[in-house]
């Protein structure tokens, strides 16, 4: 069922045409997007949402509109909620365009594009079937001001996310220009060795997840440390995380497997600090 979206502030049908060709996000990736869980019409971690997507528009020099607040987008999001009879947990996406035109004659008309659909899985629940992944071997991802965005360039992730699903993997790793794992194809990944929980730095590369923000949040313990291959092949316990899902342990890299204890106990503990 497509149901309907929010268009710059208006409902539409899902199955209605409303970007042009020269709109600057499907010509060149230049857009941002968030991916927000909301559960009987709140956005969790709305305050980390709305950090980072504004934080990111201000460093790709978005022109913003005066009515683009947090304050409106909430509203909109739970109007569309309702518009589509959603119940229970549903996933959100805000896509946001700078505009149209070429890249030295773009309007500046700042567009955004609001899209929900219902979760399979109301109750947060980890995952029983623990993940099977590898590292993706074709692409190396740049480290530079632009690398923590949710961008809409995300060509290596999804040429990832290809690789992985022709591999019969259920997600797959992406390398740095340094030959080292920033992050997976829709999450950032976390390792336990020893007792000690690591991830990678911002400064590899990864994408500023919201949920590995929360978890660093709540866990002041926890070590920023470059990830090698290495450390995935000597790791006690591997989890990835995002919005949507929260945490997910991973049972398999190669012939590597893995406890969830750790995961199981972290995952416990977002339950109880995200829950609406």
């Amino acid at each position: 069922m497509v149901g309907f979206i929010n268009y710059n502030g208006e409902i539409f049908d899902g199955e209605k045409s409303i970007i042009y060709a020269s709109d600057h996000s499907y010509r060149y990736g230049d857009g941002l997007f968030e991916t927000m869980k909301v559960v009987k019409g709140s956005i969790l971690l709305d305050e980390y949402h709305f950090e980072r997507l504004f934080s990111g528009l201000g460093a790709l020099k978005f022109k913003i509109p005066a009515l683009f607040t947090r304050q409106k987008i909430t509203e909109q999001v739970k109007e569309l909620y309702r518009k589509n009879n959603h119940e229970g947990s549903v996933r959100v996406r805000l896509s946001v365009s700078r505009g149209s035109g070429g890249l030295y004659d773009c309007n500046d008309k700042f567009s955004y594009l609001i899209e929900s659909w219902k979760l399979e899985q109301n109750d947060p629940i980890l995952n029983e079937n623990g993940l099977v992944i590898d590292i993706f071997p074709d692409a190396r991802k740049s480290i530079d001001k632009f690398s923590n965005l949710k961008s809409a360039n995300y060509l290596p992730y999804v040429m990832a996310a290809l690789w992985a699903k022709d591999n019969k993997l259920n997600d797959a790793l992406i390398l740095n220009q340094h030959n080292r794992i920033c992050d997976a194809t829709i999450a950032n990944i976390f390792w336990m060795k020893s007792e000690r929980l690591f991830t990678p730095p911002l400064k590899e590369g990864c994408v500023a997840g919201v949920m590995r923000k929360r978890i660093l949040d709540l866990n002041q313990d926890i070590t920023e440390k470059n990830m090698a291959e290495d450390d995935l092949l000597n790791a006690d316990e591997v989890f990835l995380t995002n919005a949507t899902s929260g945490l997910r342990w991973v049972k398999q890299f190669r012939d590597k497997t893995y406890e969830k204890k750790a995961a199981e106990k972290i995952f416990a503990q977002l339950i109880q600090t995200i829950s609406p």
